[in-house]
């Protein structure tokens, strides 16, 4: 529904919420209105060119065919100058069918509340007049059909209440004939006295709403795709209606022009190396290593590579050029003033050694960060989210944010964080051990449980062999999100977490919280950090007992009749958190693998702490 020239917008909301929530293709209640956001095409122009080339480069790849041109831009700001030009989002009606306010009750046979259903077209200036002349209130009916590719339609009324193809026009009713607002006890009837269904039947039965015909309003009209999948019923106010498929990217400083400096400056010494090995048997001069300094012979063997023309092998994947930057922060020195979009600088370890911090190489105080997050697409029913290296996964199914994509929303955040890295030796001493295998298989029969649930869908860092180190990191990380939140001075749902587990660089967690205001964050984190050593022993003393336990730590993960098939010992008393912070919408969890539990395993990753 687009507003007039001149006239006052119907909804105002923020402009983070067009990426994270309420995107192309979202289902929206404005005061009066019930509405579907409309694709790109219909947006007005005025939002800032976000430039981060990073990220660019990785969502090119994620069409078919990539694209070659593609630009980030946030959403069009609110304009209150009545002489510029009109900026806002164009929204369509949606539902066009209604239900009538007042009730008609039938208490005859158990209690009937009775609402016609009435179309838009049959409307006089938002009112139904009946046949009575009687003016009856109405609001958008909360039924409407989707399928699994993201196409969204009316639910057609007529041929759902007589099972199939009918000519019968008369009028129709939605009837609850319960107290319990189950599907089961909502009827749709036609006066003409020969029709009547539940609701049920449009899940136990999906048939009953026909094939998808593969439309796609909020692109307009004339945008429909070949289809056919089953058509599903969606309630649109349901939380499975709209999952938003984003990537990020934590904006690094340019390494890579400090680099090329350095290798010009040692080229004579370094500029004849074949391999690696040569390159460490020139680092050991000591000019070539001080220029050198901080950089691993990977890097550096690439770069001479490129200078050569010769093809430096395949991109980093997001989390690895993440993490790479930040175990190569340097030291704190004296008053180091934080500046620009990254900064980040390496606590003394003589300020967090204690015994239980014994797994732990390295802490990183990220005191200013910059995070850009464009929305690449939408599903329903079932949310996609980014693989385990930040990646989103090419090919995958995605319902499309404009007819033809040329840009992409985005917002930047800026903030804080803590880094902390882990001894890569200990992790694999304690992923080889027989009992943590042992655990290991437990999960993975959970895992192939939630696959087989899914048709076969995937989770590639499972296929690969990565569960146990991520399960017992992406654990570690919630609750040290949970004891954080207690002092930093912000909550719990607007901390996030990026997990590092990559065996070729390391193991490590990212703690970090982002405003997009431009002075972004003030430096709760950063204080936290420097006394993390107490915060993580606090989150391991919380994370032994559970309220639910023993329930909790005995959970199976396997257990069909609870179905929280990527859960071990993991539950709302204990790790789940605001889905907003966690990167795997709280699955792929276990306590057990952190902190011994009542159950005794002798898996725990920490060994029990010592004052």
């Amino acid at each position: 529904m687009n507003r007039r020239p001149g006239s006052r917008p119907h909804g105002q909301i923020r402009q983070s919420q067009l990426i994270t929530s309420f995107g192309p293709g979202s289902m929206m209640d404005l005061p009066n209105h019930s509405v579907l956001i409309g694709g790109l095409d219909s947006w007005s122009t005025g939002g800032d060119e976000i430039i981060e080339p990073r990220l660019v480069e990785k969502l090119k790849q994620l069409f078919d065919p990539p694209l070659q041109v593609l630009k980030l831009y946030s959403p069009p700001p609110d304009n209150d100058d009545p002489t510029a030009p009109q900026t806002g989002i164009t929204a369509w009606q949606f539902p066009e069918w209604f239900i009538t306010q007042d009730v008609d009750r039938d208490e005859s046979f158990g209690v009937v509340r009775a609402r016609m259903l009435v179309h838009r077209n049959m409307l006089t200036k938002g009112k139904f007049i009946d046949d009575n002349k009687k003016k009856r209130s109405v609001v958008p009916v909360r039924f409407v059909r989707a399928c699994r590719s993201g196409h969204i339609g009316d639910i057609d009324w007529y041929n759902f209440s007589h099972g199939g193809n009918t000519e019968c026009r008369r009028q129709l009713w939605i009837e609850e004939r319960g107290t319990s607002g189950d599907l089961a006890e909502v009827y749709v009837r036609c006066e003409c006295g020969n029709a009547e269904r539940s609701m049920a039947l449009a899940i136990e039965q999906p048939e009953t709403m026909l094939r998808c015909d593969g439309k796609r309003p909020w692109l307009g009209p004339y945008a429909n795709e070949k289809c056919g999948e089953p058509n599903r019923l969606l309630i649109r106010t349901a939380s499975n209606a709209y999952f938003t498929q984003l990537m990020s990217v934590i904006s690094l400083p340019d390494r890579n022009v400090e680099l090329r400096e350095a290798v010009e400056l040692a080229w004579d010494f370094i500029g004849e190396v074949e391999d690696v090995g040569e390159l460490k048997y020139e680092r050991k001069k000591a000019k070539v290593n001080a220029i050198l300094d901080g950089y691993e012979n990977d890097e550096v063997f690439a770069e001479i590579k490129m200078r050569r023309g010769q093809s430096a092998g395949p991109p980093k994947s997001i989390k690895q050029a993440e993490m790479e930057t930040l175990i190569a922060s340097k030291d704190e020195l004296g008053d180091d003033k934080p500046d620009g979009n990254f900064f980040a600088r390496t606590l003394s370890e003589d300020i967090w050694d204690r015994p239980w911090m014994e797994p732990v190489q390295r802490i990183v105080l990220v005191h200013r960060l910059r995070e850009v997050m464009a929305q690449v697409g939408f599903t329903r029913f079932e949310a996609v989210s980014p693989d385990i290296d930040g990646e989103l996964e090419m090919g995958v199914r995605r319902a499309s944010l404009a007819r033809e994509i040329t840009w992409l929303p985005a917002v930047e955040n800026r903030g804080e964080g803590i880094f902390i890295q882990f001894k890569k030796e200990y992790v694999e001493n304690w992923a080889s051990r027989p009992e943590v295998q042992a655990r290991g298989l437990r999960l993975l029969g959970g895992y192939e449980a939630w696959k087989a649930e899914r048709n076969g869908a995937t989770k590639k860092f499972v296929e690969e062999g990565g569960l146990l180190p991520y399960v017992l990191f992406h654990s570690f990380a919630h609750m040290l999100i949970t004891s954080v939140s207690l002092e930093c001075g912000y909550p719990a749902s607007s901390i996030r977490e990026r997990i590092y587990t990559i065996p070729d660089v390391g193991y490590g967690v990212l703690l970090y919280t982002g405003t997009s205001d431009a002075e972004g964050t003030l430096g709760g984190l950063i204080q936290v950090g420097r006394r993390i050593h107490d915060h993580i022993r606090d989150a391991l003393e919380l994370g032994e007992l559970c309220s639910n336990d023993p329930v909790c730590a005995q959970h199976e993960p396997a257990n069909q009749h609870e179905r929280r098939f990527l859960h071990g010992a993991a539950c709302h008393g204990c790790l789940l958190i605001s889905e907003t912070s966690c990167e795997q919408h709280n699955e792929f969890l276990d306590r057990a693998l952190v902190v011994p539990t009542v159950d005794n395993l002798g898996i725990e990753f920490f060994k029990p702490r010592t004052n």
